[in-house]
């Protein structure tokens, strides 16, 4: 019943600054009521652009980046930034009826993430990067999948892919949380792009990976009846 209540809870939100395809999120957001477009020149960069950590911080995550900027590249810069506050931008609501348990809610197409303690409160969202439509390594698409699930398993600093790249893996997956058949949560230290691109994993800043791992997610254990955190990822 209580997956039933959650479910339906996600189901019904309605996002702003929504996305049907796998493009730049800044590139579609600019365009909304509260933003303007910048276009990136050459030689510029998040520092030179934004030089207070404050503003600098609340433009990447909006835009659901933190790799380098180049030349040509549209973003998303907020029309009362000096006055914002990051939770002022948050593709998910605030508050929730209350689900009675901790819940991490990824969006695909909001290319974000939400954290919920058990009285609905959003505590903390970032950006994050999922599966993208086509993985070209492996020839299909390789999407998160969407559902409920449960974190099964967490690492340190040091998880790493078993897997990918091909043929032998290797890939840092810094505070790994898995909920899924090889799926997990984890901080992407090459940072994230703007849009999904993943081979089905969930990145994130790496900061937020470690605040989820160690403040936030619980692995199965006798205190939770050996049920991890719930992790929802919606559909795309």
């Amino acid at each position: 019943m209580r997956f039933n209540r959650i479910t339906l809870i996600i189901a019904l939100f309605t996002f702003p600054y929504s996305l049907t395809h796998a493009t730049f999120f800044g590139k579609h957001l600019c365009k909304s009521p509260g933003f303007h477009c910048l276009h990136v020149k050459g030689r510029q960069s998040w520092s030179s652009l934004f030089p207070d950590d404050h503003d600098r911080g609340i433009v990447m995550r909006i835009n659901r980046m933190n790799t380098r900027l180049y030349p040509g590249l549209t973003i998303a810069v907020p029309d009362n930034l000096e006055e914002a506050d990051i939770m002022d931008f948050s593709p998910f609501p605030l508050n929730l009826p209350a689900p009675d348990e901790k819940v991490v809610i990824v969006d695909p197409v909001n290319n974000a993430w939400g954290a919920y303690d058990e009285d609905g409160t959003l505590l903390r969202w970032g950006p994050a990067s999922s599966g993208a439509n086509f993985c070209k390594d492996i020839d299909r698409e390789c999407h998160t999948h969407s559902g409920s699930f449960r974190v099964y398993s967490l690492g340190s600093s040091d998880c790493f892919s078993t897997k990918f790249p091909l043929p032998n893996g290797g890939a840092p997956m810094p505070y790994c949380m898995y909920f899924e058949n090889g799926q997990a949560l984890h901080g992407e230290p090459n940072g994230l792009p703007g849009y999904n691109a993943s081979h089905g994993c969930v990145r994130l800043y790496v900061n937020d990976a470690e605040w989820l791992r160690y403040d936030f997610i619980e692995g199965p254990n006798a205190s939770n009846h050996y049920k991890g955190t719930r992790v929802i990822v919606k559909d795309y």
